[in-house]
């Protein structure tokens, strides 16, 4: 016994004196190309994981390219987390110059597409298919990729797998209450005055759920930009479907919006988040998807 306590009493310093990178070197690392899947990461993973963010708020994730030290990070990490559907056209340079042999989990091709025709003239800005790969407006998706998450965290670290897993049923809980007060909500809006008019078509998996028309002044890419007939095409439907409101987004510029509240004399709704989270009160997916909520009701009711 007093052998053993003397053992105790010399190997607690030599652990306090261990760096703090060997107790860090047990977490699973996760390497996040989407603001979304940042969040689920660490609120499926808590403390038993370390994300880094390679996009963050405010950055077009259209338009993003990594840089080396973003391939030096994914190299060493044991999950790597895509949007997919097309979103990121870089994985192949992922795979290819990083040599990782971590999971590269690519989210959304794990439920169904909404496919969409794209404008004339813009094929292949931005994405190379059809598919509207902003599926985390849809909060059915939302608990999908959550649990694709968990499976993907727990293959890298079983030990960790019951964490995991009461994890995202407390998120998987929040979402439950969120689409509760969305649809409580949108309850105020009739269904002939769902109508959205926005800069670019990023809102079909939001439409799908809450019985939506979309009006997209742009294709799919933030890069795109509308053709003069586009335009007076829109300034036609917003006359005759009688909208009340149209929206920029976070990370758009709204001049051609101005433009067409000019011609229709519909107002401008205000902002919305469309392709990832914001800052302040729409860092988290619960509080953008509220603000998109909130605008679109008190603009078009």
């Amino acid at each position: 016994m007093l052998r053993r306590m003397k053992f105790q009493r010399l190997l607690l310093p030599a652990l306090l004196a261990l760096p703090f990178s060997v107790f860090a070197e047990a977490k699973v690392r996760v390497s996040s190309f989407s603001t979304i899947l940042t969040e689920i990461a660490q609120q499926v993973g808590g403390d038993r994981v370390a994300v880094t963010a390679h996009v963050k708020p405010g950055i077009d994730p259209h338009e993003y390219e990594p840089k080396p030290a973003d391939l030096k990070t994914v190299s060493e990490a044991h999950v790597v987390l895509l949007s997919a559907k097309h979103m990121e056209g870089y994985v192949g340079k992922l795979k290819q110059s990083t040599g990782t042999k971590g999971a590269l989990v690519e989210v959304g091709d794990g439920f169904a597409s909404l496919k969409m025709k794209p404008e004339p003239g813009h094929e292949g800005h931005g994405h190379a298919t059809d598919e509207d790969p902003h599926w985390w407006h849809g909060l059915g998706n939302m608990g999908k990729a959550t649990t694709i998450v968990r499976e993907a965290l727990s293959k890298a670290s079983p030990a960790d797998a019951a964490v995991f897993s009461a994890n995202a049923a407390k998120y998987q809980t929040q979402l439950d209450a969120l689409q509760k007060w969305s649809r409580a909500e949108l309850a105020k809006l009739p269904r002939n005055q769902r109508k959205l008019v926005t800069s670019h078509d990023a809102f079909q998996y939001f439409a799908k759920e809450h019985g939506f028309t979309i009006y997209a002044i742009e294709g799919f890419s933030s890069a795109d930009q509308p053709s003069s007939k586009k335009v007076a095409e829109i300034i036609a439907t917003i006359k005759a479907q009688g909208v009340k409101a149209i929206f920029s987004e976070s990370i758009k510029n709204p001049k051609v919006l101005k433009e067409i509240t000019r011609e229709t004399g519909a107002k401008l709704g205000g902002e919305l988040y469309a392709d990832g989270l914001g800052e302040g009160a729409a860092a988290t997916y619960e509080g953008m998807y509220r603000h998109n909520v909130t605008t679109l009701v008190n603009a078009l009711k």
